[in-house]
C-alpha cells in the first residue's frame, strides 16, 4: 500500500483488535469517514477556509497563508470564506507532502473570480514553472478560458483541456481530474464536465519530488512563475483527492454543497436504502439445466426463537444425476412473532434463477429450560513456549524472517512517541526531541491513544515471545515497564489535587467543563485542549480529556466539529486491552491497577445513565462504536473476580442488536437478523464481547447471541472471498447490506467491500 504506515503498520495488523490503516500522512484533524459518499482514504486534504487554513481531513496537512491583504469575509452562501486580493504576494501554501505517492489526482473547490486578468492560477502544484499541475480559471490571454494542464518540459498548451472562462463575481464549483490509468484530464464546472483531453502521459509522481517533500510547491492562488499575477478571488472548500473522481462523484459534491446536505455517507435508515430485497436470476451452474426439483424440509424450534432454516438443500436432477446442493433463500423476519406459541407453520423459500419454491414446515415446541451450550475446551499456550528452528541446512525459514522483520522494527520504536498524547492531555512536559505520532494518533485526532493501546499489546507479546534472545527480551521488558510506569503516574493524578488544599473533583459523574468553558467540547488543539486533570474523577486515563465520553451521553454525533466526537470507547478499549496484555502476558501488576481504576471510572458514569440513553449511545453511527469494551471488562472480571467489572460489561450490551428492544423480546438471542444495514466493524467486536461474557458467566443468552450472529453473518452477508460489508444499499462500503442474501443487488459498494478491520474481527470471533 503506497500510502501505508511504515514500520508500525505490522504492529497494528499483528496485535490490534481493530485498526484501519490511514494514508501515510495519517488522519489527524477530524472529518468524516465518508465525505459526499467518497471514502476518507481517497481524501488527501480539505480546506474549508471558514476562518483558518487547517486541513479538516484527518491528514493534518495544515496550510499556511502568505503575503498581505488576505482576509476572511462573511458570505451569504457559505458563511466565512477566504478572500485573496490578487496582489501583495497573498496566497495559500499546502505542505509538499501532499504530492508524495499520488498515482492520480483530483482537485475540487469553490471559487468566485473577481477579476478577468489573465494568468491567474486557482492552483499550481509542482516544483517549478516547467514541472507542475495547474488550473487557470480565466485563461492565459484574453481569447482563452478556463483551462487545466500538466507539464514537465515544453509548451503547456498540449497538456490539458480548456473551455469557456469562468464568470466573474459569482460562485463556481471547479474540479480538475487527472486519470493516469486512462490517460485523461478533465475539467468540470458546476458539477458537469466541460472539457477533456486524452493521451495525457504525465503523472503526479513525475511532477513532484517523491523523496523531498520540501521541494514541492503546492500553491492555491499563485503560479509557479514568480512573475505571474496572484489570484483575485474568494475561495471555499478546497479539496485534493488521490483518485480521479467520477462524473457522478463530482456532481454529488456540487449538489450536496448547494443543498446543505450532510456530506457523510448514508447509513441504515436513510432514504436511499431499499425497503425490500430485490432478487434477480443467478448465474447458472453447469448442472442448473438438469435440476428438476428442490424438496421440502421439516425444521424444529422452540417458542420465541426463529428456526435455523437450511441454507442449502440437496437438489433432484434428471436421470438421478448427482449434482451440487442448492442454495435456498428464505424470508428473514424482523421479529419472532411467528414462533410465540407452539404449533406448526410453513415458510416458502426461493431458488434464485429457477421457479422452484421449496417449503419448510416449522414445528414450534415448548422452550427447553436446561438446553446445553458448549464449554471452552482449549486455551492459548504461553507465547514463550514456542521456538522457531532453522531448516535442516541451517538456514532461516520464512517464519523466522517474518518474525525478525516484525520484532526488529518493533524493537527500534520509541515509547515516548506513544506516550506523547497522554502527557499532552495531562499538561505534562515532553522529553526533549520527542515527535508525536501521525495518522489516527496525531495530536488533533479524536481517536488518539488507540495506537498506544495496540503498542502495549505488541510489546507485551514481544516480551513474552523473545525468550530465544535475551537482548530483545530485555529491550521489550524495558519498553513495557517504562510505558506502564508513565501511565500509572498519570492515572494517579486524575481526580486528585495538584497540591494540598487545591480544588479537585474525584467523582467521575460530576466532571465539570474545562476551565473558562461552559460546556464540553472535543477540541484537542494546543490552544483548545483542557488539561485540568484534577477535575476528571479518580482513575481516569486516556490520551484526551473526559469530554468525549460525556458528550456521547449528551447525544453528540460522529464528525469533525468541536461539538462532535469520534469513538471514545473504541479508543479506551484498545488502551484497556493493552494494559491487560501487559499484566496477563507481560506480568506487570501496575498495568492491572491502571485498568481497574479506569474500569471503575467507566462503571460510575454508565451505571447512572438511563437505559434508553445507553441504547441510543451504542446504536449511534461511529460515535457509539465501543470496540470490545464488553470483552475487556468481562476479562477484567475474570482476572480480578470483582463483580463491578461484569456489571459494567453488561452496561455495554447493545440491547437492540442483542435483544431486539429494551424488553428483550427478540433480536440475535432469538435468531432474529438485526445486522441489516449496520456498520459492520462497529458491531462485530460486540459479539466477541458477548462470547467473552459467556466464557466468564456461563449465561446461555450470550452464547446464543454469538452463535446466531456467526450463522447469519457468514451465510447471508459474506462475500465469496470471506469478507463482509460493502453495501450500496445503504450507500456505505463499511455497512452490511440493507437486507440479508442480497449482496448481488444491495452489495458491491462503489467505495469497496471486505474491510480488513471487519475481516480481522470475524477471524477473531
Amino acid at each position: 500500500m503506497k500510502r501505508g504506515l511504515i514500520g508500525f503498520a505490522s504492529v497494528i495488523v499483528a496485535v490490534g483488535q481493530v485498526l484501519c490503516l490511514a494514508p501515510a500522512f495519517g488522519q489527524g484533524a477530524g472529518g468524516d469517514q465518508f465525505l459526499d459518499g467518497i471514502g476518507e482514504t481517497a481524501l488527501v486534504a480539505r480546506y474549508v477556509f471558514n476562518g483558518n487554513e487547517r486541513d479538516s481531513s484527518r491528514n493534518t496537512l495544515h496550510a499556511a497563508l502568505h503575503g498581505a491583504g488576505a482576509v476572511y469575509l462573511d458570505d451569504a452562501r457559505f458563511g466565512k470564506v477566504l478572500s485573496l486580493p490578487g496582489e501583495n504576494g497573498a496566497y495559500v501554501q499546502i505542505p509538499g507532502q501532499a504530492l508524495i505517492g499520488l498515482d492520480a489526482i483530483s482537485v475540487a473547490g469553490w471559487i468566485q473570480v473577481r477579476s478577468a486578468d489573465p494568468e491567474q492560477r486557482f492552483f499550481d502544484f509542482g516544483q517549478n514553472a516547467s514541472s507542475n499541475f495547474f488550473c487557470i480559471p480565466v485563461g492565459v490571454s484574453a481569447s482563452e478560458g478556463y483551462r487545466a494542464g500538466i507539464t514537465r518540459t515544453g509548451p503547456v498548451e498540449a497538456q490539458g483541456p480548456q473551455s469557456a472562462r469562468l464568470p466573474t463575481n459569482r460562485w463556481a464549483h471547479v474540479v480538475v481530474t487527472l486519470d493516469t490509468a486512462n490517460q485523461t484530464m478533465s475539467c468540470y464546472l458546476d458539477g458537469a464536465k466541460v472539457g477533456q483531453v486524452a493521451g495525457v502521459t504525465l503523472t503526479p509522481e513525475q511532477i513532484a519530488d517523491q523523496e523531498n517533500a520540501a521541494a514541492n510547491r503546492v500553491f492555491i492562488g499563485r503560479s509557479q512563475n514568480d512573475d505571474a499575477p496572484g489570484l483575485n478571488a474568494l475561495i471555499h472548500d478546497f479539496r485534493i483527492y488521490s483518485v480521479a473522481l467520477t462524473d457522478q462523484q463530482v456532481a454529488t459534491i456540487y449538489r450536496n454543497a448547494l443543498s446543505g446536505r450532510q456530506a457523510g455517507g448514508s447509513v441504515a435508515g436513510t432514504p436511499d436504502q431499499t425497503n425490500e430485497p430485490v432478487k434477480t436470476a443467478a448465474i447458472a451452474q453447469p448442472m442448473a439445466s438438469r435440476l428438476i426439483a428442490v424438496p421440502d424440509v421439516a425444521v424444529e424450534t422452540t417458542v420465541g426463537t426463529l428456526p435455523r432454516l437450511p441454507y442449502t438443500i440437496p437438489g433432484v436432477y434428471r436421470e438421478d444425476a448427482e449434482g451440487p446442493r442448492v442454495r435456498v433463500i428464505w424470508p428473514a423476519p424482523t421479529n419472532n412473532e411467528q414462533v410465540m406459541v407452539t404449533g406448526t407453520y410453513t415458510v416458502v423459500g426461493s431458488v434464485p434463477g429457477t421457479p422452484f419454491q421449496p417449503k419448510a414446515v416449522v414445528t414450534v415446541k415448548p422452550s427447553a429450560q436446561d438446553a446445553a451450550t458448549p464449554q471452552r475446551r482449549l486455551e492459548a499456550f504461553p507465547l514463550g513456549s514456542v521456538v522457531l528452528n532453522q531448516d535442516e541446512h541451517g538456514r532461516d525459514t520464512q517464519f523466522i524472517k517474518n518474525r525478525d522483520k516484525f520484532v526488529r522494527e518493533l524493537a527500534d520504536t520509541n515509547p515516548d512517541r506513544f506516550l506523547y498524547n497522554f502527557r499532552d492531555a495531562f499538561g505534562q512536559p515532553q522529553p526533549e526531541g520527542v515527535v508525536p505520532l501521525g495518522g489516527w494518533d496525531s495530536r488533533t485526532t479524536r481517536l488518539r491513544g488507540h495506537a498506544s493501546g495496540h503498542y502495549l499489546s505488541a510489546i507485551a507479546q514481544a516480551c513474552a515471545s523473545t525468550t530465544y534472545d535475551e537482548a530483545l527480551h530485555t529491550n521489550f521488558l524495558g519498553k513495557m515497564n517504562y510505558m506502564i510506569n508513565t501511565l500509572y503516574a498519570l492515572s494517579q493524578k486524575s481526580g486528585t489535587p495538584t497540591n494540598e488544599g487545591a480544588p479537585f473533583n474525584s467523582d467521575p459523574t460530576t466532571v465539570p467543563p474545562g476551565p473558562g468553558k461552559t460546556t464540553y467540547d472535543s477540541d484537542l488543539s494546543a490552544d483548545g485542549i483542557r488539561t485540568d486533570y484534577w477535575n476528571w474523577g479518580k482513575g481516569f486515563i486516556s490520551a484526551y480529556p473526559p469530554d468525549q465520553f460525556i458528550m456521547l451521553e449528551k447525544g453528540a454525533t460522529y464528525g469533525g466539529r468541536n461539538n462532535q466526537i469520534w469513538a471514545p470507547y473504541y479508543t479506551l478499549h484498545k488502551i484497556l486491552a493493552g494494559l491487560l496484555d501487559c499484566y496477563e502476558v507481560g506480568g506487570n501488576r501496575k498495568a492491572l491497577e491502571i485498568a481497574q481504576g479506569m474500569g471503575r471510572w467507566v462503571y460510575q458514569r454508565l451505571k447512572v445513565v438511563p437505559t434508553e440513553t445507553r441504547i441510543s449511545m451504542w446504536n449511534r453511527y461511529i460515535a457509539g462504536e465501543y470496540g470490545g469494551m464488553n470483552e475487556v471488562l468481562a476479562r477484567l472480571y475474570r482476572i480480578t473476580g470483582d463483580q463491578t467489572f461484569m456489571d459494567c460489561a453488561r452496561l455495554f450490551d447493545n440491547v437492540n442488536f442483542f435483544y431486539g428492544d429494551a424488553q428483550h423480546t427478540h433480536g440475535l438471542v432469538r435468531n432474529v437478523d438485526t445486522l441489516r444495514g449496520k456498520h459492520a466493524n462497529q458491531h462485530i467486536p460486540q459479539i466477541t464481547g458477548a462470547l467473552e461474557a459467556y466464557r466468564d458467566t456461563h449465561e446461555r443468552d450470550y452464547y446464543l447471541i454469538a452463535e446466531n450472529f456467526w450463522e447469519i453473518c457468514t451465510h447471508s452477508y459474506m462475500y465469496s472471498i470471506g469478507g463482509v460489508a460493502g453495501a450500496k444499499h445503504p450507500n456505505n462500503a463499511e455497512c452490511f447490506t440493507a437486507h440479508p442474501d442480497s449482496l448481488f443487488t444491495d452489495g458491491f459498494a462503489r467505495g469497496g467491500q471486505n474491510e480488513t478491520c471487519a475481516t480481522y474481527n470475524m477471524l477473531k470471533l
